[in-house]
């Protein structure tokens, strides 16, 4: 059973506006796999909940990992998160983990594989580029160039295609825009971000007979699936509720595309 660990942190900086980059040192990271996410404790007493972050990146010894987050307003846990530095009176994160199911990499291995993402779902995308031995097409959207955070990292592990909502870099448009712009092919997608591009994801996988994997962002109250507070309609009956339905922090957050209704 997790079990909650009071962690070091390395260090954090604002990499774009209200995007924060932490590194925490942990021996979560040594198990943990791309597509998990990790529940961050604040000191605040009145937010008793853990905020779900995903994993972005773990280093070379698996000692420590690093999370990428949207920070909210003044009153919200990630605020607080946000203040958390080395060396200081906030040098110590509560924190469990790994949780959740990531992504099968097995299934892409040697294949042609969109990796895309959009939005604060990119941050995942670091640590399944780099493991994944497989011909990546990584794929990107934005709002716009000013905010590519995260997008010189990707470009290490394989050929970065952009989508922008103002066409101020790549692809106006979104990242299915920037797929048939380019004339790009897979096999395989792996994708996680916001719900509207991952329904534009699924439903494209689908005209194209083509596997794809998605990571669903969802608001999680316990994040260990004993409250029921975050599911997702599912195709077949899950064996654990005997109904139509799955947690997405369990079960997920990484689900075939065909096997759920979004």
């Amino acid at each position: 059973m997790k079990t909650f660990e009071c962690a070091e942190v390395i260090s954090q900086k604002e990499i774009s506006p209200d995007i924060f980059d932490m590194w925490i040192g942990t021996g979560i990271a040594e198990d943990a796999v791309p597509g998990q996410f990790i529940g961050v404790c604040t000191g605040d007493k009145s937010k008793l909940l853990p905020r779900p972050i995903s994993i972005c990146e773990v280093n070379r010894d698996r000692t420590a990992l690093r999370i990428v987050y949207r920070r909210g307003g003044s009153s919200t846990g990630t605020y607080e998160i946000s203040e958390y530095a080395p060396g200081g009176p906030r040098s110590q994160i509560r924190i469990i983990g790994p949780l959740g199911n990531g992504f099968p990499l097995e299934r892409g291995e040697g294949k042609r594989v969109f990796i895309m993402g959009g939005g604060i779902g990119i941050p995942p995308l670091v640590e399944l580029s780099k493991r994944l031995d497989a011909d990546k097409k990584i794929i990107l959207g934005y709002r716009s160039l000013d905010g590519s955070f995260l997008k010189n990292d990707l470009e290490q592990y394989g050929q970065v295609y952009v989508a922008t909502d103002d066409g101020s870099g790549g692809t106006k448009g979104n990242v299915i825009d920037a797929v048939r712009e380019n004339g790009l092919e897979a096999d395989v997608i792996f994708a996680c971000g916001p719900m509207p591009m991952l329904r534009a994801i699924k439903s494209y996988a689908a005209r194209a007979g083509i596997e794809a994997f998605i990571s669903l962002e969802e608001h999680m109250a316990c994040g260990v699936g004993a409250c029921l507070g975050c599911v997702v309609k599912t195709e077949k009956v899950h064996h654990h509720t005997n109904v139509n339905n799955a947690r997405i922090c369990t079960d997920g957050p990484v689900f075939e595309a065909s096997e759920v209704l979004i």
